[in-house]
């Protein structure tokens, strides 16, 4: 059932980026042949105003097929030194028109992330979590280094605040060291009544690519966390500030792939994702409405954010592609050939294929404990 959530999770997030394909063509003066919520076989459809929308059987998102996208194939097939489409197709339309269409689609998972937090900071939620009460993880798993506990940190301390950073509980922590591998954290501790600070220099861990400072939580510590409801202008501040936190953790998180990580245990695949979300779903819906909401909206948005990012990467066949030509079309102000389209369209896709067999391979070994 777990699994079922998160394809549908997933499938909604893929829909909603086509939406934005779809607005953005209807705007630019593009017409929408076929607007398909779900893939595969069609189970209904209906013709309205020159497009004809489906629910299709299987609930994978959905598609938005524009008129001219075969113009390309035309043109290599006529050896045509050029690509020309109706004044309504997508090649037919000015780059800039172009280059919005492929940008919608991004746009619009960028546009989710912030109205599901928004949603979140509306409804508000409670849960329990880890408080702030370390143990140092030498002396808990054998083989360990510990930073914090080099630095000067011990098993018993609380963590008020890192960086001049409040922290309430452990996920706070989790948050702030992992965004900061290979840094010096100024820690500031309770022990017993006495205040105290230290400066830990976080590693880099290369299972996750994230910082990591050599603590785990006391399993006596845990708090309940209330969430109260937002106004709406508060909501959607946070809504904002929140999309722009996920967006630059996302950015630091790819950047640490260059630095010697175990990129198979770092990268998730589709399956991983999907059952990351899944579970997500399950559990959060288990501890009430409003707890399941929540989890479920922060883990799209998480998600969303990454499929933002990964569809402007500057490779052929995704929309960072469409993107980059359109541009260079623009600025030199000539229609570019329809062979090397070809060429680096295939490129693209020996890229797009490769990652995704690379990425499916690294669930296969974190399922099977292969990566371990």
């Amino acid at each position: 059932m777990s699994v079922l959530w998160g394809i549908l999770g997933l499938g909604f997030l893929v829909f909603f980026h086509e939406l934005g394909h779809y607005i953005a063509a209807r705007i630019c003066g593009v017409t929408v042949e076929a607007f398909s919520i779900g893939m595969g076989p069609v189970l209904f459809h209906k013709e309205n105003g020159g497009t004809d929308y489906r629910i299709s059987l299987i609930p994978l998102g959905g598609y938005c097929s524009m008129k001219g996208e075969k113009d390309f194939q035309d043109a290599i097939e006529s050896k045509s030194s050029c690509i020309n489409g109706a004044p309504d197709s997508f090649y037919g339309v000015h780059p800039l028109k172009r280059l919005a269409i492929a940008f919608a689609g991004p746009f619009a998972n960028v546009l989710f992330s912030f109205l599901a937090l928004t949603v979140v900071a509306c409804v508000g939620y409670s849960y329990y979590s880890a408080g702030t009460k370390v143990s140092m993880a030498d002396e808990v798993f054998e083989g360990t280094v510990s930073p914090a506990h080099i630095a000067g940190m011990q098993s018993g301390d609380e963590i008020i605040s890192i960086d001049g950073k409040k922290t309430e509980d452990f996920s706070q922590i989790y948050e702030i060291v992992g965004s900061s591998p290979d840094k010096v954290l100024r820690i500031e501790v309770n022990r017993n009544g006495t205040t105290l600070f230290f400066d830990v220099k976080s590693e880099l861990d290369k299972t996750s690519g994230g910082g990591k400072i050599g603590i785990v939580s006391d399993p006596d510590s845990v708090v309940k966390r209330e969430y109260p409801p937002r106004n709406i202008f508060k909501a959607f501040a946070e809504g904002f500030s929140r999309t722009a936190d996920i967006l630059i953790l996302t950015v630091k998180s790819v950047s640490t792939l260059f630095k010697g990580v175990d990129v198979t245990n770092a990268v998730s695949g589709p399956v991983r994702i999907t059952t990351i979300l899944g579970d997500g779903i399950k559990e959060g819906f288990s501890a009430g409405f409003r707890e399941g909401l929540a989890s479920t909206f922060e883990l799209l948005s998480l998600i969303s954010i990454s499929l933002f990012l990964t569809n402007l990467l500057p490779v052929p066949v995704l929309d960072g592609g469409l993107i980059l030509f359109a541009f260079i079309e623009w600025v030199s102000g000539k229609k570019l050939h329809p062979k090397f389209l070809y060429y680096i369209q295939f490129v693209g896709l020996v890229i797009v294929g490769s990652l995704v067999v690379f990425a499916l391979a690294g669930d296969i070994f974190y399922f099977t404990g292969g990566s371990k």
